[in-house]
């Protein structure tokens, strides 16, 4: 054999190995999540909204799988996004409600998050918009979102202020930014594109988008809002028009990602955290007719929008029925990236890929839902198939979870279950007729898993500190103090 041969055979049998590597490595897809803020199941076009205009998110869902039964982790905003980034219930993480500033409540730093996972596999990562998983916003003693694996960030703790107008309290990196000029969502966008465009490597990349439209409080560029009026109804118009305002931004986004030829190759999730908010100032969202609204374990107030894009893996224009909770995308995107899932501790998700690929899905354990809001109704559900269960607790004054003593919170871990209600979904989505007397076998076996689970759930969620509000005397502020490790 001539030696320049062999010579040739050695450098391919040298180099081949790092060839299929770095294919393998492109095929891996670029990860998107993109997360509102309060917007219900019907506030979209493509959900039924006959009023509200949403021209990109409707297109983007005929590119897509559009989700009925999608859910969020809870009926509020930290919760929720807990639940999200975890892949486990809230409470079990220990994120009860909504997290104030200050709060010793926060995910702590022995969470994994899919952005850890991802970063683990050699993804870049950049986080935009609302965080809210931490009280001590980039402050000492909570983890902040680069603790949680995030090598990019420019977020506001919770709502942008003083609305979505000129807010001033970003933070990018650690370093506050100041007053911008501009709308919310469309200043979370210009950050996404500019971190977008500063790359330098072919890694693939997880981005989590998180807008703040449309909590309140709100402000819309009159732009948007005049598409629902002339002023004479100036709350709807705010409220329909952030809607607007937020899919323009959102279709920025997607147009960026065809400018960079990397359409084909990012799987793209939208989706919200909890149900519509209906408040005196702005009782204009919409659940499309489900049972409440956020704050609530009935269908409205953690039944939401949820699209998934992937092209050549997700067909276009698809619908599915099957429930799926935003706990699944941990699990999912592991599977997606090629990471590992992790096996010491108790995840609540179960991967769909098998969804995605339009094969058979079989979740591994009920959706579960638990939120002890002392207004929120009922405290405790879990969804199986097309049957869910919900449930009260033996207890009444359980405070708001923001405010509360140490008293409040040992009795919180000692409820126990009581007056259990019954629902067929796929027959009587808005829960408008009880089963639990027509059928006592289905009731006694869900009223076992649900059980079982709470009692799993309660023995591993933490005990905060007590903590109240910052509080005034005279003319003086009064701090919370509590042991802050």
């Amino acid at each position: 054999m001539p030696r320049q041969f062999l010579i040739i055979i050695g450098l391919i049998c040298a180099i081949s190995p790092s060839i299929v590597q770095a294919a393998g490595e492109e095929q891996r897809p670029n990860i998107v999540i993109v997360l509102c803020d309060d917007l219900g199941y019907g506030d979209i076009g493509c959900y039924g909204h006959d009023l509200i205009k949403t021209p990109n998110i409707d297109h983007f869902a005929k590119q897509g799988l559009r989700l009925t039964d999608c859910y969020a982790a809870a009926p509020n905003c930290s919760p929720a996004r807990t639940g999200l980034m975890t892949g486990r219930t809230p409470y079990r993480v220990g994120v009860y409600n909504w997290i104030p500033f200050l709060s010793p409540m926060h995910v702590r730093k022995n969470e994994i998050t899919i952005a850890q996972l991802m970063k683990n596999t050699d993804y870049d990562t950049c986080q935009v918009g609302k965080w809210h998983l931490n009280g001590w916003f980039n402050l000492p003693y909570q983890p902040q979102p680069n603790d949680l694996g995030f090598d990019h960030w420019f977020e506001t703790q919770n709502n942008a202020l003083p609305n979505h107008r000129n807010p001033y309290n970003f933070v990018r990196n650690g370093i506050p930014v100041g007053p911008q000029e501009g709308y919310a969502s469309h200043l979370v966008v210009d950050e996404a594109v500019r971190w977008l465009e500063a790359r330098t490597d072919d890694d693939p990349f997880f981005m989590y988008v998180c807008f703040h439209e449309p909590h309140e409080p709100i402000a819309t560029d009159p732009e948007y809002a005049s598409t629902y009026g002339n002023g004479e109804e100036p709350s709807l118009e705010a409220h329909h028009g952030n809607i607007t305002q937020m899919d323009a931004a959102f279709g920025r986004l997607m147009k960026k990602f065809d400018a960079m030829n990397i359409t084909d190759n990012t799987l793209v999730i939208f989706t919200s955290d909890n149900g519509p908010a209906l408040t005196r100032w702005h009782p204009h969202g919409s659940t499309d007719g489900l049972r409440m609204h956020k704050g609530h374990l009935y269908e409205g107030g953690v039944r939401v929008p949820g699209i998934i894009r992937w092209p050549g893996h997700v067909k276009p224009g698809t619908e599915s029925a099957v429930p799926v909770g935003s706990v699944d995308l941990l699990p999912t995107l592991c599977e997606v990236a090629g990471t590992e899932i992790p096996t010491d501790r108790i995840l609540d998700g179960t991967s769909i890929l098998p969804l995605l690929n339009g094969k058979t899905f079989q979740r591994k354990k009920p959706l579960y839902w638990q939120f002890n809001y002392a207004r929120s109704e009922p405290r405790v559900t879990i969804r199986d198939g097309d049957w869910k269960l919900v449930s009260q607790l033996d207890i009444n004054d359980q405070g708001n979870l923001t405010d509360i003593t140490d008293q409040q919170m040992q009795q919180l871990k000692s409820a126990k279950l009581q007056n259990f209600e019954l629902y067929n979904l796929k027959k009587d989505r808005n829960e408008t007729t009880e089963l639990s007397e027509t059928h006592p076998e289905q009731l006694k076996n869900m009223v076992a898993a649900m059980t079982t689970m709470y009692e799993e759930v309660q023995a591993e969620g933490p005990v905060w500190p007590a903590w109240t509000w910052p509080r005034h005397e005279g003319k003086r502020i009064i701090w919370p103090k509590y042991n802050r490790n």
